[in-house]
C-alpha cells in the first residue's frame, strides 16, 4: 500500500518510519534540504539524526504529490492544518484522512474534523490519538493508541494498517471526544508544567491533574462526547503522558514558563510547535462563548494571555467556593 504524510515533524517520522515496514510512505516536507535528506540519506536530521529510516519513505516538497494516494495522514499543527491543506482540498474527493494534531482552530473555534469537512466534505475523516511520543515509538516502545472514524468499518481498516507488535490500536466512533481529550490535555499539560517550573510539587500537580480531567469531561460532554472516551487513552491516558515527560513539549514549555522565562523564549527552547499555547486561548474563547465554566484552564489563559501572576492563579484555584468533588 502506498500512504501520504503531510509534514516532517517528529511525530510524522516516527509514524512514517512505523508504517513503512509494510508500505511505501511519501511524506511532505517545505523544507528542500529535509526532503533531501530524507532521500538521500535517509535520516530526519533535525528530530532523528541518529536513527536510519527505512528507503520505503520518500520525500517531496510538492503538497500535490501526495493525492496520488488514497491514505493521507495529517501531521502539521492544528493551526497551520487549514492554510496547507486549503492546497489540495478539491483533491481529497474519495481519500482517506487520517489526522494526528492536537488542537482547536482559534479563528473558528473548530475541531480539526470540521475544519476538514469545510474544506472538503467528501473525504472520510479519521483521528489517531492517545499517548504516544514520537521518541518512543521511533524506538518500538510499547505504544497504544484510539482510531476514532464515524464509519466504524474504516476505523477497522485503520486499525489493521497501524497494528504491530509494540503499537496497539483500538477502534471508536467517537469523534469528538478523540479530538477534545487530545486538545485540552495540551492546555492542562502546559499549566501542569508551569506549577512545576514555580516549585510546587507532586500535591500540587496531581490536584491540577484530576481537576482537569472532571474540566475536560464537562467539557467534551457538552460538545456531545462520550464520558467513556475521555476516561480513556485520549483522554486520561494522553494527559498522563504529556503532563508527566520531558518528552513533552507542552510539559517543558510550562515548565520554562513557570521559571520566569517569557513565553517567547521558552517556545523558542522547546524548538517545536506548543500546541497548548494557541488551544488554551480557543478554549478559553469557546467556553465564554457557550458559558462553561472551565476554571483551571481560565486561569492558565489569564497567565499565558494577561500576563498573571502564575502564584496568584493557583491561590485563586485553592480559594473557590467549597463544593462537593461532584
Amino acid at each position: 500500500m502506498k500512504i501520504s504524510i503531510i509534514g516532517a515533524g517528529s511525530w510524522a517520522s516516527a509514524i512514517a518510519d512505523f508504517l513503512s515496514k509494510d508500505n511505501e510512505v511519501l511524506m511532505y516536507a517545505r523544507n528542500i534540504e529535509d526532503v533531501d535528506n530524507i532521500n538521500n540519506f535517509h535520516i530526519n536530521k533535525k528530530y532523528f539524526a541518529d536513527i536510519k529510516l527505512s528507503e520505503n519513505i520518500k520525500a517531496t516538497n510538492k503538497i500535490e504529490d501526495l493525492l496520488e494516494n488514497k491514505i493521507i495522514i495529517n501531521a502539521i499543527p492544528s493551526q497551520k492544518t487549514r492554510e496547507v491543506l486549503s492546497n489540495i482540498k478539491d483533491g481529497l474527493d474519495g481519500k482517506i484522512l487520517i489526522n494526528l494534531s492536537k488542537g482547536i482552530e482559534i479563528k473558528t473555534l473548530k475541531r480539526i474534523s470540521q475544519v476538514i469537512y469545510e474544506l472538503n466534505p467528501n473525504c472520510t475523516y479519521a483521528v489517531l490519538s492517545g499517548p504516544s511520543h514520537a521518541e518512543e515509538v521511533i524506538r518500538k516502545m510499547p505504544t497504544a493508541l484510539v482510531c476514532a472514524c464515524e464509519d466504524e468499518k474504516i476505523a477497522k481498516e485503520i486499525q489493521d494498517i497501524f497494528s504491530k507488535y509494540y503499537l496497539r490500536v483500538y477502534t471508536s466512533t467517537d469523534v469528538i471526544g478523540c479530538e477534545i481529550g487530545g486538545a485540552i490535555k495540551n492546555v492542562l499539560a502546559f499549566g501542569i508544567g508551569m506549577v512545576t517550573g514555580l516549585g510546587f510539587g507532586d500535591n500540587t500537580k496531581a490536584a491540577i491533574m484530576t481537576r482537569g480531567i472532571y474540566e475536560m469531561n464537562k467539557f467534551a460532554i457538552s460538545q456531545g462526547a462520550d464520558r467513556k472516551t475521555i476516561n480513556g487513552l485520549c483522554g486520561i491516558g494522553d494527559l498522563i503522558v504529556t503532563a508527566t515527560s520531558m518528552h513533552s513539549r507542552n510539559n517543558r514549555c510550562g515548565i520554562l514558563f513557570g521559571k520566569g522565562y517569557s513565553l517567547d523564549d521558552a517556545c523558542k527552547e522547546v524548538k517545536t510547535v506548543v500546541e497548548g499555547i494557541p488551544t488554551t486561548k480557543a478554549l478559553y474563547n469557546l467556553s465564554k462563548k457557550e458559558n462553561i465554566e472551565l476554571p483551571i484552564t481560565n486561569e492558565i489563559y489569564k497567565v499565558i494571555f494577561e500576563n498573571k501572576n502564575p502564584k496568584d492563579s493557583v491561590e485563586v484555584l485553592m480559594n473557590r467556593d467549597k463544593k462537593s468533588e461532584y
